[in-house]
């Protein structure tokens, strides 16, 4: 067997094995995105009222509230702290300066193994749940699992979520919020703006092994194909429209590190208005993310998420309205 005759079995192998892994795919997914609530997790506990049971209202009932600030956090008992602290400063501080400003912060605990909850609740206990609720999940969902469960019970005009570790600048929300005004200032009701760190690319790239570069490049090129226009889809720092946060979060089928490219994918299919804003970042020790395999589990999923909307194995409900 010469050169050319082993190259064409070996892509009539490649053939073979994609076209059955296709079907694979396609059989195995799940067309409409569905989501699986615990009795639990219906409610949030009111610590001024003997820990009661209060049911959580709905993503699909009228906003009641300017801003929801959903926080997804996995055994954040140490980092949860700090970015309380500064949330409620600000929001506090606003308040104070806009009486009428209604807000509410949604810590939703990813089936933590620590004092997350106990923490959280703390700060409840404090606070009063008009402005701070726990959400603990039964289980660990992942990331965008947890983001979702928090949307879906939020009140807000205006949701953000945010990462427990602090990471992002608050004060940046101020950003976020003018360029979903300017978004929306035609009357259009559904928009994104996603926090970006793609200004400190450079540096990061300077501080970087050659081996991470190269796998940070590689991941950027395969959100390319799914993504366009957003240089840095994985920041933790968004904020959406309440329609758009119904429509997207009722269709995520990611539930993982890779969901923010599944929302931005929906948000893409469904022409919602979608900007990116420079915000101020700084590494934070305690990161949940292992570089090498974590990205090797977020390449997977790029591709199976690409692969599965291509064949038409994964869909979207556009008609999903928030009342």
């Amino acid at each position: 067997m010469d050169l050319w005759q082993l190259f064409a079995v070996l892509l009539l192998l490649a053939i073979v094995v994609f076209s059955v892994a296709s079907v694979v795919i396609y059989v195995t997914s799940i067309p409409m995105a569905k989501v699986q609530h615990y009795e639990s997790e219906k409610y949030f506990l009111d610590p001024k009222k003997d820990d009661s049971k209060v049911l959580f209202p709905s993503i699909h009932d009228p906003a009641s509230v300017d801003l929801s600030v959903i926080v997804p956090a996995y055994n954040e008992e140490e980092r949860l702290p700090v970015m309380l602290d500064e949330t409620l400063e600000f929001l506090g501080k606003r308040q104070q300066t806009k009486p009428s400003f209604k807000y509410e912060i949604i810590v939703v605990d990813d089936g933590s193994s620590d004092k997350t909850t106990e923490v959280a609740m703390g700060y409840c206990a404090r606070n009063g749940t008009e402005k701070l609720r726990v959400l603990t999940l039964a289980k660990n969902r992942g990331k965008g699992g947890a983001i979702r469960l928090g949307m879906l019970r939020a009140r807000g005009k205006h949701l953000l979520f945010a990462d427990a570790d602090a990471a992002t600048k608050f004060s940046d929300l101020e950003k976020l919020e003018n360029s979903i005004n300017s978004l929306t200032k035609d009357g259009s009701e559904m928009a994104v703006v996603c926090g970006s760190r793609a200004h400190l690319q450079d540096e990061a790239v300077a501080t970087r092994s050659f081996f991470r570069t190269i796998l940070m490049y590689g991941f950027h090129i395969l959100v390319w194909f799914l993504v366009k226009g957003i240089k840095d889809t994985q920041c933790g720092f968004k904020l959406l429209t309440r329609q758009a946060a119904v429509i997207i979060f009722t269709n995520l089928h990611v539930e993982r590190w890779a969901f923010d490219v599944d929302m931005l994918y929906i948000a893409n299919s469904l022409n919602m208005k979608i900007s990116e804003v420079a915000v101020n970042w700084h590494e934070v020790e305690g990161s949940k993310i292992i570089p090498f395999w974590s990205w090797l589990q977020m390449a997977k999923d790029l591709l199976l998420i690409w692969m599965r909307y291509t064949m038409g194995a994964w869909q979207i409900d556009a008609k999903v309205k928030a009342e």
